[in-house]
């Protein structure tokens, strides 16, 4: 595989609260290459959003990043530049990094539109800013854009404000502003969740067509693992501020390895079962005001050893696209199987799915 577009090491994010110092992101580490989807799923509060906004340098005033390295590799000016975001200062973002080669698609787009300007106004005025473009060549630009994004009669809407328009609306006029300087990147974080399920599936839809057609490369963060399943190539599932399994979409849904990922994937309503009852999984998520000692899931999990209220995993490999940070794949752990209602649901998917997963049936 080539080389990442994007690359995040030991990235350690803190907040500072009333009641004490939250350790937020405790370690996170991950790639992103050209033209690939990378999917971060987890419950609220794992740290999907806080990872990706550190991308963009989106810092609070009580936020502090500890450790870590956010390299990104582009072209300027013909020559291949690689650079530690972390190292640049804000200005230097706004004016180099973001909306010209990472740009980010936020869940309400009303927080991204300003309600005084027109629509045309707000795609054109990143190109004028960023790419140096005549008012005209913008404007054309920007229909073009509209038109890309499936918004009909460009030339009205170009005129109108964005209360004019419905909510799927102003999320295609969103997503034409973040594609507006042909970035590199595109970050959408949790851009369906409030719209509704058809026009959720346009917009996933509409994303993926504009991959196919300009090779960027896009993180989703979620908590929905069906979106999860339509738009990804690569998946890291986090919890408590930790990446605990990460491997391509086959792997994660066909061969998941982490318990938590287990329990994820349980909970997801199953219209082939006739169980009338919805898997949760047991407890809450853990306290970062505290130090955190051994596997973070481990109170969670029925099936903990006691390695694992003392020491923390590492990543154990599964195969050369899939990692998880679970005791349960040490060499002297028990042989724990996954759950067997978990079990039968892969199956019964394979066998729906016909020859096309054959191959991936390592989990036996």
């Amino acid at each position: 595989m080539s080389e990442p577009v994007l690359s995040i090491r030991d990235l350690s994010i803190s907040f500072q609260t009333s009641n004490g110092m939250v350790n937020a992101i405790r370690g996170v580490d991950l790639d992103l290459h050209k033209g690939e989807t990378v999917a971060i799923v987890g419950e609220s509060g794992s740290g999907k959003s806080v990872t990706v906004k550190a991308i963009m340098r989106i810092l609070s005033s009580n936020q502090m990043i500890n450790s870590g390295t956010i390299q990104f590799k582009y072209e300027r000016e013909n020559e291949k530049v690689s650079q530690d975001l972390l190292q640049l200062s804000k200005k230097e973002m706004r004016n180099r990094i973001n909306g010209k080669r990472i740009a980010m698609v936020f869940q309400d787009p009303m927080t991204s539109l300003n309600p005084t300007m027109t629509i045309g106004k707000q795609i054109m005025e990143g190109m004028i800013i960023h790419l140096n473009m005549s008012k005209s060549a913008a404007r054309a630009r920007a229909l073009e854009l509209l038109r890309l994004v499936g918004i009909t009669d460009p030339e009205k809407r170009m005129k109108s404000y964005p209360h004019q328009l419905s909510g799927g609306m102003r999320q295609r006029v969103v997503i034409a502003i973040m594609l507006a300087c042909n970035p590199e990147v595109l970050i959408c974080d949790e851009p369906t969740t409030a719209l509704d399920v058809t026009i959720q599936a346009k917009i996933l839809e509409l994303i993926k067509e504009i991959q196919k057609k300009t090779q960027i490369s896009v993180i989703y963060i979620t908590h929905d693992l069906g979106v999860v399943a339509k738009v990804a190539d690569y998946v890291a599932v986090m919890y408590a501020g930790k990446i605990v399994e990460k491997g391509t979409v086959n792997d994660i849904f066909y061969d998941p390895r982490h318990p938590y990922t287990w329990g994820l994937l349980s909970s997801m309503p199953d219209i082939g079962t006739d169980n009338e009852k919805l898997y949760t999984i047991p407890g809450s998520p853990p306290n970062l005001l505290h130090k955190i000692e051994g596997d973070a899931f481990a109170p969670r999990n029925a099936n903990a050893l006691n390695i694992d209220f003392k020491q923390e995993p590492p990543m154990f490999k599964v195969s050369d696209t899939h990692y998880a940070a679970t005791w349960l794949l040490h060499e002297n752990a028990p042989k724990i199987p996954m759950p067997e209602n978990l079990r039968h649901r892969i199956d019964r998917i394979v066998k729906e799915a016909g020859s096309a997963w054959q191959e991936h049936r390592s989990y036996k």
